[in-house]
């Protein structure tokens, strides 16, 4: 049975993830703020990324697959982003990531053939304002992922899914009244935006051997939004 660990796990995308996971029968290992409450059995931490060093005393020593899942939506004007905000932004969503991947390296190697899955955000690629602190950050991401694909293969694939607004509680304040989920859809050319199953099907691909020939990549699911125009 293939062992997969999620950091995050306990709503949105990663919530949706571990019930994919489980109904696949995958041994699942989860490091989150709070325990996810689903009728399925899988092995348990409490961590928060921004407190403490990351324990991985409680992984098998053979992981088949990793998915960080933690991000942020702080949006702010850049002449009121402060150093704080930057360095809080990258410890969430690149510093945490590092640590974790380092932390289950060995675990990772052993396995032969793992695959590991980031999240960014499409305002890495499509330039939005008073994102400068999640795009900076998250861009960071996207460089880890496409250097740690190139120095581990093909022992270990990376990949990054990079979402436009999706509807989990990360985003509750951007979605808050029928009218913000109205201007959110028209933003999209597929008229809707994204739902947590949307990306947690892609993030299961991505970490399953059906995807045994992808490494490298940052897959934008945004309905459209960066690459298409209505006219």
């Amino acid at each position: 049975m293939e062992n997969i660990l999620l950091i995050g796990g306990n709503s949105g995308i990663g919530l949706e993830s571990l019930k994919d996971l489980t109904a696949k029968g995958k041994n699942v290992f989860v490091a989150a703020r709070k325990k996810p409450q689903i009728d399925a059995e899988f092995s348990f931490i409490e961590w928060d990324v921004e407190q403490g060093k990351f324990d991985s005393s409680f992984l098998p020593d053979n992981l088949a697959g990793l998915i960080y899942f933690p991000g942020t939506i702080n949006l702010k004007p850049f002449n009121r982003i402060s150093k704080e905000d930057f360095l809080k932004e990258f410890q969430i969503n690149f510093f945490g990531a590092v640590e974790v991947i380092q932390a289950a390296l060995p675990m990772l190697k052993k396995n032969g053939n793992s695959s590991v899955v980031l999240f960014s955000t499409v305002a890495v690629k499509m330039g939005m304002p008073f994102h400068a602190g999640i795009a900076s950050a998250k861009g960071a991401l996207e460089g880890l992922c496409k250097s740690l694909a190139a120095e581990y293969s093909p022992t270990i694939r990376f990949n990054a899914i990079a979402p436009s607004l999706t509807n989990t509680p990360l985003a509750a304040k951007l979605l808050s009244s029928p009218e913000k989920i109205e201007a959110s859809q028209k933003r999209h050319p597929l008229n809707k935006i994204g739902e947590p199953q949307d990306l947690a099907a892609m993030a299961t691909f991505l970490v399953s051997t059906e995807s045994s020939f992808v490494t490298g990549q940052i897959f934008t699911m945004d309905g459209g939004m960066s690459s298409v125009k209505l006219i």
